[in-house]
């Protein structure tokens, strides 16, 4: 007879397992199957009392869930710059391709708070674009509410490229502060709606020398996400839109 821990051992490597073969899709029936079984071994109840387990920086391993994903043959995961942050940075139709996503979750200097930053790893692929490699963080924080449950809150959020070898291209395509200007009229009034209701600050002026931009969220939005499944190795996640995550940790 197997143990229970190998039992969890063998979910595990189930649901790893679905997650190659159906592309990270957490929605296909077969992953969203291997996910309730793995979840069902969870060995730590109380996950968000678990200070230790819950930090870490953890690596996504299902496909991202930013919206409007678009096709392309060449690339799994593409989208356009400013579906990845708010549409506050330019050029917001820029195409560019997603290589990872990581969540650091570490203490901030209040109690019982944690960062749960979005960093998502890109490479530009526009054909009028030289391939330039950046870095988009969603900042946020979390704090426990219950002891499976997270409130999330978003603050700003960065643009950075990853590394300085090709600054002035960078410059030269990042630097422009008219947010909004490759927008439909419609797309303009439901960024106009964002920025009010989350009082979203104009993007800075790009930092000459590293390239950086940022904003801040004054008001930010808020949400719950649900800890369904914690130990050395892989989280398990579920936020207010029924959104599954799963994540590795990295050593």
């Amino acid at each position: 007879m197997t143990s229970i821990n190998q039992q969890q051992d063998i979910a595990k490597a189930n649901l790893l397992q679905a997650l190659a073969k159906y592309d990270g899709d957490t929605k296909h029936q077969v992953v969203a199957t291997a996910i309730q079984e793995l979840v069902s071994f969870n060995p730590n109840h109380s996950p968000t009392e678990k200070e230790s387990l819950l930090q870490g920086n953890w690596l996504l391993i299902n496909a991202p869930n930013f919206p409007d994903r678009q096709q392309n043959e060449h690339h799994k995961y593409v989208y356009t710059l400013g579906r990845l942050a708010f549409n506050m940075f330019e050029p917001i139709n820029l195409k560019v391709a997603i290589q990872e996503v990581t969540q650091p979750v570490f203490p901030t200097n209040q109690d019982k708070e944690y960062t749960h930053h979005i960093v998502v790893k890109f490479k530009t692929i526009d054909d009028n674009i030289p391939e330039l490699n950046g870095i988009i963080k969603n900042l946020a924080v979390c704090h426990p509410v219950d002891e499976n449950t997270l409130q999330v809150q978003f603050t700003g959020g960065e643009l950075i490229p990853a590394g300085t070898d090709n600054i002035e291209q960078w410059l030269s395509i990042f630097g422009n502060n008219t947010s909004g200007s490759s927008m439909s009229i419609r797309e303009r009034l439901n960024s106009w709606i964002i920025k009010w209701m989350f009082r979203i600050t104009t993007p800075s002026e790009i930092d000459r020398k590293t390239g950086k931009r940022t904003f801040v969220m004054q008001k930010s939005p808020k949400g719950l996400l649900k800890v369904l499944y914690l130990d050395e190795e892989l989280r398990i996640t579920k936020g207010n839109r029924e959104t599954v995550l799963v994540c590795q940790r990295q050593q």
